[in-house]
């Protein structure tokens, strides 16, 4: 199994940074119908080959995620995404 892990420093309240990962989750489960839910600050998200978590910290964000056997096979590209969403976002 293959996993990201992405810190990424803001510079958002807590509640904006919450209120921008909740739009992107939303999207996400536009896009690819991921299933999403927060447990604290900590939303986390799944969908097959799918599973991980973005906590909201007072100034950084952390993503982690494992990819199943299929997805791995695009970590670079996911990875490379979700650092462009983050520096666009945040």
């Amino acid at each position: 199994m293959s996993r990201i892990d992405i810190r990424h420093a803001h510079a958002l309240s807590k509640a904006q940074a919450r209120k921008a990962v909740e739009e992107v989750a939303h999207k996400l489960q536009e896009r690819f119908q991921v299933d999403y839910a927060w447990q604290g600050d900590a939303l986390h998200f799944s969908r097959s080959g799918v599973d991980g978590q973005i906590e909201v910290q007072d100034k950084a964000l952390h993503v982690h995620a494992r990819l199943g056997l299929l997805a791995a096979m695009f970590k670079e590209p996911i990875e490379a995404e979700i650092r462009r969403v983050l520096k666009e976002r945040f």
